[in-house]
């Protein structure tokens, strides 16, 4: 056969199947972006934020606290452990304060602003009363109730004005009223000034700041204009400058920003030795515990300067670890603000935020020197009843709005505890297998009573 030498026929191969491509492998990054996009668009992702951040910052305040206090209340002849049970009492009674605001419907929260700001304002009239009100360090800003016990109601006029201020704009944007600057300001900004002339009166600039912050994130909130805003913003710069300059002690903390010696007559004491507890911590502490600028050393160990004996002990891993959970929960309050429909829960939620967060900037910027030292407490973290209290409370706030979006309420809905379902699943098997024995034992006594065997 022709072009075949064999005479066989030529051995046909079969064709060629046409190259595909083959899948691309998956990136592990990729995937790990997509299911972070997920996890974090989920509904109940701000609810647990709040609780986890709020939950482990408290915890881990408690730690330091008890790691922090010791030398102090060693040396003030006091059980080592003095401070850390007073925190703890404080702590115990404010979970309590946030489970009833997180159950708490929103009516019932709005119905309490007007009864919370009139309390303050009451409690911060007896502060300036003789024989009631204490000062500490310099400040008239507390009433004693007994033994080592003390409040400070300039702490409550911060929620005060949170719920009072979200109240009011709230019931105003309902009757479209805030288009006009005089329904934006008032009686929002002379109460607020009332507040904070209370709290001055006292010479707590500290408070004050953070209070000044809240009115400003309210007035954010409400949209107030450009023009409005900054006028109010450079009112309060002065009043701030004029307060700063006619004081030698806040002109000398205003000069121990940046400070690396602690200057004539040691005024940035406890400014730099702040700065010395955190770079001698390292990358990952010296030990809990094992801190040396806490043996007399760095004032306030406990209280304002918390932060950087956390910085000393555990390091630079221990810091971005705090600063991480309160990123998570400022995050998770700007979240809750900006996806409710309700404009009560909008301000409320936003003014938390602010405050929780302002307070916590000034207080880590004070200790890294980045700041002038304040004198206000680390949220949740720092020793402080009357600081912890109302926070706690305000945390509660922020986990009921969490639970009342929609989305939320839904996925909460539909969960029911595990133990619950199995406890149905055996109810369910067990009378399908009494039902069973039940038919089985009819059958028999009918067979019987017909006299089969």
């Amino acid at each position: 056969m022709a072009g075949s030498r064999t005479g066989r026929p030529p051995v046909q191969r079969a064709p060629r199947r046409p190259a595909t491509a083959r899948p691309a492998r998956d990136n592990p990054v990729g995937r790990l972006v997509t299911r972070a996009r997920k996890a974090w668009d989920r509904p109940l992702t701000a609810y647990y934020l709040i609780l986890g951040s709020s939950l482990l910052i408290t915890v881990l305040g408690l730690v330091m606290v008890y790691s922090a206090s010791m030398i102090t209340a060693l040396q003030l002849s006091l059980p080592g452990s003095f401070f850390f049970r007073k925190q703890f009492l404080a702590a115990s009674i404010g979970a309590v304060l946030l489970l009833v605001a997180m159950r708490v419907p929103v009516k019932l929260h709005r119905a309490l602003a007007y009864p919370i700001l009139a309390g303050a304002v009451f409690l911060m009239i007896l502060v300036q009363v003789p024989g009631i009100g204490m000062s500490v360090n310099g400040n008239q800003n507390w009433i004693s109730l007994g033994g080592s016990f003390q409040i400070q109601p300039s702490e409550f006029g911060k929620l005060a004005l949170v719920l009072w201020g979200a109240d009011l704009l709230a019931r105003k944007q309902d009757k479209a009223m805030l288009a006009q600057w005089k329904h934006m300001l008032v009686p929002l900004v002379p109460v607020a000034f009332m507040l904070l002339g209370l709290i001055m009166l006292g010479g707590d600039m500290g408070t004050a700041i953070i209070l000044t912050a809240i009115l400003f994130g309210l007035l954010w909130l409400a949209g107030a204009p450009t023009r409005l805003f900054a006028g109010v913003l450079a009112v309060a710069l002065t009043i701030g400058f004029v307060l700063i300059k006619t004081s030698p002690n806040r002109m000398s903390r205003l000069a121990c920003i940046g400070a690396t010696e602690p200057g004539p007559n040691d005024t940035c004491w406890q400014a730099v030795h702040g700065i010395y507890a955190l770079a001698s911590g390292g990358l990952f502490g010296s030990g809990l515990g094992a801190s040396v600028e806490k043996w007399g050393q760095l004032p306030e160990a406990h209280t304002d300067f918390i932060f950087a004996i956390t910085g000393e002990e555990l390091g630079l891993a221990g810091t971005l670890s705090v600063l991480a959970l309160f990123a998570a929960l400022g995050y998770a309050g700007i979240r809750v603000a900006g996806r409710t429909e309700d404009p009560f829960v909008r301000y409320a939620a936003g003014g938390v935020t602010t405050w929780i967060t302002a307070q916590a900037v000034i207080n880590i910027g004070a200790v890294l020197g980045l700041l002038p030292i304040a004198g206000v407490p680390l949220p949740l973290f720092s020793y402080g009843g009357s600081a912890l209290l109302p926070t706690m409370f305000a945390v509660g706030l922020l986990i009921a709005f969490a639970r009342d979006e929609p989305g939320a309420r839904a996925a909460l809905a539909m969960r029911q505890p595990r133990f619950g379902r199995k406890r149905a699943a055996v109810r369910g098997s067990a009378g399908a297998a009494g039902s069973r024995r039940w038919n089985t034992m009819r059958r028999r006594a009918a067979a019987r009573s017909s006299g089969e065997r």
